[in-house]
């Protein structure tokens, strides 16, 4: 299996190198050269599986290089008692049509771990592999979650320190108290004045800065990523579409073969992007619908092949889908265009002119596997209150959108097929805006509102969290953006 970018293909490299460099020189993301096929009778195979055994069958189509034993030991390292469920990523139902994806029983409460528990083994394996001797600094921009998960799977991971940006005002009062408390040696946290694009925007400018580069290679290290324009965090990610399907089908509400639809909250389209993989592998979907806040930049596109940036960015209860530039779409651009020098005149059209139009017959592409659709934080609180009364099931706000958006799909549409709602968080990471939506109070610290929303409903919030109250604050700094290289700077001293 070979990989290349998206900007040029005609350097190809092992799964190994992709990993360990993260992102392609030339600014593009690194993708495998073909999308190998999974036929039904492989399909039927992965049924009786636990979630491991179904990651290490699809890892190894991807990671030739890596040995049965290697992937043995890389999928218990990543998928074992730091999970507080045996099933890993459970399918939970509210009726005979509709399930929920729980990708969120990790140790950070979130989707991110499903990937970010076993990057770091992946990463450091392939490093083994290349034969590297430099450091590894992994340098992460986050809009809440892919932090702290990143720096729970690299903390103390040897060979390797982390440093992660996340936007000052753009992440729960949880998710701040996770990341600024991580413990760790070789762990680092700053705050970025601005909005997740501004922060995430800086990471690419470092990553393309090559002077820096040489400047830190002097110094034993080198800069890779955790976020998903990282191939090894990207690959994860395709199984647990393949999982879900299989609970779906071992449910008895489906045949397997028969198709379901998928609808996604997402802002970077990394999590959409993993599930259309799989579905272009062979996973019988029909419609990827992809859900997005008032941030609804994705579902403008989706609907008029036009991608533009330049519009108001809003802080939403959603705080993780807070997104205007979708850096995985590159990906999907690629894959459809087959044509390297289209994606990267679109990638400089938006870099330098804010928007670039896709044109009619990759518009029409798009379309015939993707639908789109947005809810606001009024319809967001709206539908988590519908869900818990109606079903007596507890949803974070990222879900919540997605389970608003399917929902007016199927009324608009009148498509009554089966469908799994990702869920991308524990409802206890975002608890204030949960209880604002149940009708109660939140005049509190965040930590207390966690013990308020178990109260309430009678449910109770993940060991992670809970245990939350009290931690030390070990990071405090903030930067403007274009301080962010010489935090990294000192951070490598």
């Amino acid at each position: 299996m070979e990989y290349y970018s998206t900007r040029n293909t005609t350097k190809r490299m092992s799964a190994s190198e992709a990993i360990a460099k993260g992102l392609a020189p030339d600014g593009g993301l690194y993708v495998p050269a073909v999308l190998p096929p999974v036929d039904l009778k492989a399909l039927k195979e992965l049924l009786p599986l636990s979630y491991g055994e179904r990651a290490k069958r699809i890892l190894k189509i991807y990671l030739p290089e890596y040995s049965p034993q290697e992937l043995d030991r890389l999928v218990a390292s990543s998928y074992g008692a730091n999970f507080d469920t045996a099933a890993v990523a459970p399918l939970r139902f509210t009726d005979s049509l509709t399930g929920y994806l729980e990708l969120w029983h990790g140790p950070t409460s979130a989707f991110k771990d499903m990937a970010l528990q076993m990057l770091p083994h992946l990463l450091t394996a392939s490093l083994r592999k290349l034969g590297e001797q430099r450091g590894v600094c992994i340098l992460v921009a986050t809009s809440g979650d892919t932090g702290k998960a990143a720096l729970e799977g690299f903390a103390d991971v040897p060979g390797t320190k982390i440093l992660v940006f996340y936007p000052r005002d753009g992440v729960s009062d949880v998710q701040k108290l996770q990341m600024v408390t991580q413990t760790g040696k070789n762990v680092g946290v700053c705050a970025v004045e601005g909005n997740f694009d501004d922060a995430q925007t800086g990471v690419k400018r470092i990553f393309s800065d090559r002077a820096f580069a040489e400047e830190l290679s002097e110094r034993g290290w080198f800069l890779s990523s955790a976020n998903s324009i990282n191939w090894g965090r990207l690959l994860p990610q395709i199984v647990y579409y393949f999982s879900a399907y299989c609970d779906f089908v071992n449910s008895g509400r489906i045949k397997c073969g028969e198709p379901v639809n998928f609808c996604v909250p997402t802002g970077n389209f990394g999590n959409i992007l993993a599930g259309w993989m799989a579905t272009a592998m062979g996973l019988p979907v029909t419609r990827f619908i992809c859900a997005s806040n008032a941030n609804n930049v994705l579902t403008d596109f989706i609907r008029t092949g036009v991608y533009d940036r330049r519009r108001p960015f809003h802080l939403t209860t959603s705080p993780s889908m807070d997104i205007l530039v979708s850096s995985n779409l590159e990906r999907l651009l690629f894959f459809l265009s087959k044509d390297a020098e289209r994606v990267t005149e679109w990638m400089r059209q938006l870099s330098a002119e804010g928007c670039y139009d896709v044109g009619t017959e990759l518009k029409r592409l798009i379309g015939r596997d993707f639908e789109a659709g947005f809810c606001d934080d009024e319809g967001t609180a709206a539908e988590i209150a519908r869900v818990w009364h109606e079903n007596g099931y507890l949803i974070d706000t990222h879900t919540a959108v997605a389970s608003k958006v399917l929902g007016d799909y199927r009324q608009r549409t009148g498509d009554r097929a089966p469908a799994i709602v990702v869920s991308t968080a524990s409802p206890y990471k975002f608890c204030d805006s949960v209880l604002r939506a149940l009708g109660e109070q939140t005049d509190a610290p965040g930590t207390e509102l966690i013990a308020r929303l178990e109260r309430v409903t009678g449910t109770v919030a993940p060991a992670p969290l809970s245990g939350l109250a009290g931690r030390a604050v070990r990071f405090d700094g903030c930067v403007a953006p274009e301080g962010q290289k010489q935090v990294v700077a000192d951070f490598l001293k």
